[in-house]
Order: structure tokens, then sequence, then C-alpha cells
């Protein structure tokens, strides 16, 4: 008689594998498990190979794309270095031109409007050519700095002298020295002028510092 024990493996056996039922010399069930198990696994590897080629297309693609902005900026900026030396092409000789404008400029104020004199007579052409000399810079974008009387400005304006003078605003331009020049939007000379600082009354000071010493 067969133990409960021996009946259980039987009958899992038979569960398991029906090749011996069938008649087979030899057991099949375990290779086909094998083989199963192989199938599985080549599946899974190929999924990680694909994942992986997903990443690096995903990377290669990434890379492109920088690559392509890269380039893009690349252009901007040599475009924009084109377009300033062409904006800006005659800087240099406007630059020196504007010396001369200064020599003309001095000898016209050494006029003193008195049309009879040799002076006058021969400052008169200087004043035609100066005018001629000046519309032409202004053609290539030469563009005189207002500065007189207006609030000083760092970005345009070198202060040389100070003076303290009530009747004007503190930080107001009260001469221009010498002249400065934009060459279209660009300050290619800053205007050299003298500016007014006011200076607090020693008296109003005094007595601020009385009446502090007071409420203190």
């Amino acid at each position: 008689m067969e133990t409960k024990e021996e009946e259980v493996k039987e009958t899992l056996e038979n569960h398991e594998c029906n090749c011996k039922k069938d008649g087979n010399k030899t057991c099949e069930c375990k290779d086909k498990s094998k083989k199963k198990d192989k199938h599985h696994e080549e599946i899974k590897k190929l999924k990680e190979e694909l994942a992986s080629k997903d990443k690096e297309i995903s990377e290669l693609n990434d890379k492109i794309r920088y690559h392509q902005a890269e380039l893009i900026n690349y252009r901007k900026r040599k475009e924009e270095e084109v377009t300033n030396r062409l904006k800006y092409a005659n800087q240099d000789l406007i630059s020196e031109l504007i010396l001369i404008l200064d020599n003309f400029e001095r000898a016209i104020r050494l006029d003193d409007n008195d049309l009879s004199d040799e002076l006058s007579k021969f400052l008169k052409g200087f004043k035609m050519m100066y005018a001629s000399f000046d519309d032409v810079l202004k053609k290539y974008g030469l563009e005189e700095i207002e500065a007189e009387h207006k609030e000083f400005d760092p970005n345009t304006m070198d202060a040389l002298m100070t003076d303290n003078d009530k009747d004007f605003k503190d930080g107001e331009v009260l001469e221009v020295l010498l002249k400065g020049y934009r060459l279209k939007d660009r300050v290619i000379r800053p205007a050299s002028v003298r500016v007014n600082k006011l200076e607090e009354d020693n008296d109003n000071k005094d007595n601020n510092e009385e009446g502090e010493d007071i409420n203190e």
C-alpha cells in the first residue's frame, strides 16, 4: 500500500509532467521550461537594449539641439559684430576730424563781430568752411552732446571743474570747456564741463547742529 506522502508526490509529478503517461521515453517538459525561460531572458535583454538605445537617441537629440542653438547664437553675434563695424566704421576718422572742428571753433571765437576790421573779414571765410565741414560730419552721424545748463550726466560728460553758484541748481553744468560728441548712439568724446556744486551754508549747518543738541 502506498502511503499518503507517496500519493501526493505521484499526483504532483503527474500534474507537472504527462510525458510518461504519453509513453515518451524522454521528458520534454523541463526542456520546454528552459526554452521558455531563455525566451523571457532574451525579451528582457532586448527591452533593456531598446531602452538604452532610446536613451542614447534622446541624448544625441539634446546635443543636436544644443549645438544648433550655439550655432544660431554664434551667427547672431557675428552679424551684430559686422553691423557694428559697418555702423561705426568711420569712428576713428571722425574722431580725428573733430580736432580740426575744434580748431575752427577756436579761430571763430577770436572774432569780435566788428565786420569792418581785417580779422572779421578773414574769419568770415573760416565761418563758411566751418559750417560746411560741420554739415558733412552731421551727415555721417556726428551729433553734439548738449551740456550747458543741463544736469550733469557722468555717461556723457567729464567734470573738470566745479563752482558754487547759488543762482544755479546743484549739479547743473555752468560751462562747456570742450564740446562732446556722439557718433550715432555711441559717445566718442564726452563733454568737458564745469559743474555747479552747492555747499551747505555754514550758519545753517551750525544752527542745525545746535537744534540737534537742544532736541537731545
